[in-house]
């Protein structure tokens, strides 16, 4: 396998069934997972990745053997141990049938709602499940207390109970890390044949390329029609352009197809010559045969949980909610901004002193860096920053720019080695300290703790439609972008982030990148 553009996840094969057209130019370059300004399925023509798996790589898609055990100690131990050591420590009758018994009852309950299946291990979720179980657990152990008469104090047994849904999450994250990192190497993954109009399938190819959390591998094209196909995947057969009168002529085809590549999943993506009646009988064909079968839709970037399925007279039917922009979680979600951002100044306070005598001490001018942004709504406001450059940085920046010194591909001026950046500015950037004084802004109401990247005015002004959709919602002090590599992203890639967090957004969303914050923190990478 190698690699396509600066980005190490992509995974490619060096196998072709077809030659490779020339890279296009665009004005803006897309460097890894990919473009606002896309195709049909969201991706550009100037990626041209070629999918495979190495047989010794994968087995058909089977995660480790070890998450399922490990899911049972994690909550078994979470839950027993924590009750074990409270109870006996306080002098509480029986200890031990009291862990016991909270142990079974924690993974009963998540047996129950389904999170040792084998689909859910590894793929994370959100925070408000586990809470969800957690209140279940609690449920049933109170009905078991006053079937059996009271054992324990009420507070003890809650104190003892709090580890269980903090070390599942630990627990989740850990397992879910390693399957990301499986899938980047192309194991645990399910080998994909996708069958549709070359146009089409090649938009699908490439975005399947371009992101590697996934669980998805192609190891073939059956192209309806005679075009050529462009990404170079391998065509093991191929479709007439014209639906045949019988069922034989395209499931022989497709199972022959997906026979040779050891296909665990044939990926369909409509067109019109790949219409509603033919994908029926290639249906019928596949199913009666045992090969699972996927429908696309054509939708990219939209939350599962905003999809709502209907069969109106038969015909199936996407219902997709609108972003959140007003209810009960946005309201919420202002309120812990603001709440927290108060705290966060309170406790911050002498890191904010020490800051401050540094940058003074080292370096003449003012402590703060007052910048002017837009907010939700392109409307401006002053941001607040600790100064980490020259005091003169603006003034030089329309020079450096004219020289070429821009290493960001599109809207953003970025520099690795920015001559403008102090030492003590360096050290800021680098563990993020100088984003600090943002939380007056949080707690002005003019930013939130999460959201996109607050944009400077000669920015926006050079926004078309797309970009402007960044701003349909509060920026923040932290968001998918800085989570997800900062400065070392493609502008394209800035975006398309940004989008996803703008169309797709909610409190669970916030909080899971909350904590990823804290390690992009510690990473450092994308800093400067």
């Amino acid at each position: 396998m190698r690699r396509i553009g600066t980005n190490p996840d992509i995974r490619v094969m060096s196998v072709e069934s077809e030659p490779r057209p020339a890279r296009r130019n665009t004005p803006r370059t897309m460097r890894t997972r990919a473009s606002a300004r896309t195709g049909a399925f969201g991706v550009p023509g100037a990626l041209r990745p070629r999918l495979s798996v190495h047989p010794a790589h994968s087995r058909y898609g089977d995660k480790p053997p070890w998450y399922l055990p490990l899911a049972l100690a994690v909550d078994a131990l979470g839950v027993g141990l924590p009750v074990l050591l409270v109870l006996g420590h306080s002098g509480q009758p029986h200890p031990l049938a009291c862990a016991l018994v909270a142990a079974g009852a924690w993974t009963a309950v998540r047996s129950v709602r389904g999170r040792y299946a084998s689909h859910v291990l590894g793929e994370g979720g959100g925070v408000l499940g586990v809470l969800g179980d957690w209140l279940v657990l609690l449920g049933v152990l109170a009905v078991l207390r006053t079937a059996f008469g009271e054992i324990a104090r009420p507070v003890l047994a809650l104190l003892a109970l709090t580890a269980a849904p903090l070390l599942t999450l630990a627990g989740r994250k850990g397992t879910h890390h390693h399957l990301i990192a499986a899938r980047k190497a192309a194991r645990s993954v399910s080998r994909v044949l996708v069958i549709g109009e070359p146009g089409t399938a090649d938009h699908v190819v490439e975005h399947l390329a371009a992101r590697t959390e996934h669980a998805y591998v192609v190891v073939g094209v059956v192209p309806v029609g005679n075009a050529r196909l462009q990404c170079g995947t391998p065509v093991p057969a191929r479709l007439a352009p014209v639906a045949p009168a019988g069922l034989v002529e395209d499931a022989a085809a497709v199972m022959g197809a997906a026979r040779e590549l050891k296909a665990e999943l044939v990926l369909v993506a409509p067109g019109p010559r790949l219409g509603a009646e033919r994908l029926r009988r290639l249906s019928w064909a596949l199913h009666d045969a045992g090969v699972p079968l996927a429908v696309l839709t054509g939708l990219v970037d939209v939350a599962v949980r905003r999809v709502q399925l209907d069969a109106p007279a038969g015909l199936t039917m996407l219902h997709i909610a609108p972003p959140m922009r007003r209810g009960l979680q946005v309201g919420l979600k202002s309120a812990l901004d603001r709440a927290c951002a108060g705290l966060g100044l309170l406790l911050l306070a002498p890191l904010f002193g020490i800051v401050a005598v540094a940058i003074k001490s080292t370096t003449p001018g003012p402590v703060f860096h007052r910048q002017t942004r837009f907010g939700q709504g392109c409307t401006p406001f002053t941001m607040w920053k600790f100064r980490t450059m020259v005091v003169d940085a603006e003034a030089r920046r329309a020079e450096m720019e004219v020289n070429g010194a821009n290493e960001n591909d599109g809207l953003m001026f970025k520099m690795r080695r920015d001559p403008r950046v102090t030492p003590v500015g360096r050290l800021l950037r680098r563990c993020s300290l100088d984003e600090l004084p943002q939380l007056f802004n949080v707690l002005r109401g003019e930013m939130s703790l999460v959201g996109p990247r607050p944009p400077l005015p000669d920015e926006v002004a050079r926004y078309d439609e797309v970009e402007l959709r960044r701003l349909a919602v509060k920026p923040g002090i932290t968001g998918l972008w800085q989570v997800s590599g900062r400065s070392d992203l493609s502008w394209d890639e800035t975006v398309a982030l940004d989008l996803r967090y703008v169309d797709n957004w909610s409190l669970t969303g916030d909080v899971d990148v909350m904590a990823r914050t804290v390690r992009a923190v510690v990473d450092g990478r994308g800093a400067y």
